[in-house]
Parts: structure tokens; sequence; C-alpha cells
């Protein structure tokens, strides 16, 4: 979340200057959460232009933002008006904002009790969102335990990482999931083996080098992992967490966990 949540003031400056020009503006954006997150945080900002906001429309996707050079924009892949936005959809749109950045997960939790339906695909991007919270059985994410599952068949990341419909998790971009087969394979009692030892040593931001190492690494899962895939081990119960969900700072003295609900062990 930390570039979306930066130069706020500045951001609402030039879009307001961008968009006033125009007669109608219209966004477009994927139902993924990635974009999900996206619509909200651009929503939050935009808010703060009444006059402007009168000319919001948007657009849904049924997939990602990716045109080639001749791309019919007419005739392209399907998408969906939505329709403009007023007051209840910005109110949404900044309350879904604030919920995500909150230092715990409790107001993303309260805001699936509210009515969501101005802004059509937020609760499903919110429900995917919250199952990459420590699972109250194995302390891992969604994505991490499927990355368990799918170490029985292949061997190679691309897959793990690439192969989104396979993988069934689409919360995160290119750069995070190396960080999270990292976290399972390179703690104390590690979940995977065979990922790169070197990788401990190269900066995470050499992204070139990291991935390197991911092509050439051959990974399995230890009898550890096995363990967790089966549900029989909790992996923070033997493995350093320290990460980030949105605004809350995941360790393992301040573990949220989410299954049917929401708990801090």
């Amino acid at each position: 979340m930390g570039p979306l949540a930066t130069g706020r003031q500045g951001s609402q400056i030039i879009a307001g200057e961008f968009c006033e020009p125009y007669d109608e503006i219209e966004f477009w954006f994927g139902a993924n959460p990635r974009d999900q997150l996206q619509l909200v945080w651009l929503l939050d900002h935009l808010g703060s232009f009444p006059v402007l906001a009168q000319k919001f429309g948007v657009r849904l996707l049924d997939s990602d933002l990716i045109f080639g050079p001749d791309y019919d924009f007419a005739e392209g892949e399907r998408h969906i008006p939505i329709g403009n936005f007023g007051a209840k959809e910005f109110e949404i749109a900044r309350l879904a904002w604030l919920s995500y950045r909150a230092p715990t997960p409790e107001a993303c939790i309260d805001l699936l009790h509210r009515d969501l339906g101005a802004l059509l695909m937020l609760r499903p991007a919110l429900l995917q969102l919250l199952a990459e919270l420590p699972s109250p059985l194995t302390g891992l994410g969604a994505t991490e335990m499927r990355f368990l599952e799918m170490l029985d068949w292949f061997a190679n990341t691309n897959p793990l990482f690439h192969l989104c419909s396979l993988r069934g998790t689409y919360v995160w971009g290119e750069v995070e999931p190396g960080y999270l087969l990292e976290g399972l394979a390179l703690g104390p009692k590690p979940a995977v083996a065979g990922l790169g030892e070197e990788l401990r040593a190269i900066d995470l931001g050499n992204l070139g080098a990291r991935h390197k190492v991911y092509l050439r690494s051959r990974s399995s899962l230890t009898e550890f992992g096995k363990a967790v895939l089966a549900h029989q081990e909790d992996f923070s119960r033997h493995n350093p967490i320290d990460r980030w969900w949105g605004g809350t700072h995941l360790t393992n003295d301040r573990l949220w966990r989410y299954g049917p609900v929401l708990t801090k062990r």
C-alpha cells in the first residue's frame, strides 16, 4: 500500500488540475483486489472535488488492462459501464480506504456488514484481501497455502508466481509472491526446500538478481511443510512473522488471523 498512500495533497492538486478541462472523465478498472484498492484510493482523493465528481464514470473490465498497439477500444474486451458516481459512492470509497489503512483489520470486517452495492466489486475484493491474513489453523494466508499445494505439482517458481488462474489468488502483483515464498523457505523451520539460499544476501530492491535465483531454484515441500498443508502444524509457531496487511503490521506477538471470525493471538 506504500506507493498509493504517499503524496496525498500533491496527488489531489494534480488530479484536480488534470481533470478540470474535461466534460466527462471515465475510469476503467478490473475486478481484482489491487484494482479495487486503487479505485477506492482514487475516489477518496477525488471526492475532495465535488464539482469534478459530477463528471466521473466507471467501467468494470473483465480482464486486466493490457492493450496491444492495435487495440480497438470500441470492439475490444468486454467492459461494463457502472455509471456515474455520487455522494454514496464517494463515501463508501472513503470508508474502504480508511479501513484498509487502519492499524487493525477490524474496520474492514465492520465494512462487510454495510451495504457496499455502490461499488460493485468491493465486497469480493475485501473478502480476497482478508483471506490473505494468517489462518487460525496454519498461520499462513491464502496465497502461501496455495504455494504449498502447488508445490505438489511444480518445482519451479514461474507457475507459482504467474499462473494466477490456477493459483486462484489475485491480491499480489509480480513482486510480492517472491517475498512470500522466501518467508516459507528461509525461516528457522522452512516449509519449502530448494529455494536459493543466496537470496538472503541479495538486496530486496535488486529484483533482477532475485529473479535469476527464482528461475534456477527447484523447490519442494519439507516434512514440516506437508504437516502445515495438512493443517497439523502452525507455521507461525516455528517461524518469525513480520509483514504488512494494509495498515496492519503482522508479527508473532500481534498476529491477526481470519477464519470464520477475526481473532488476534
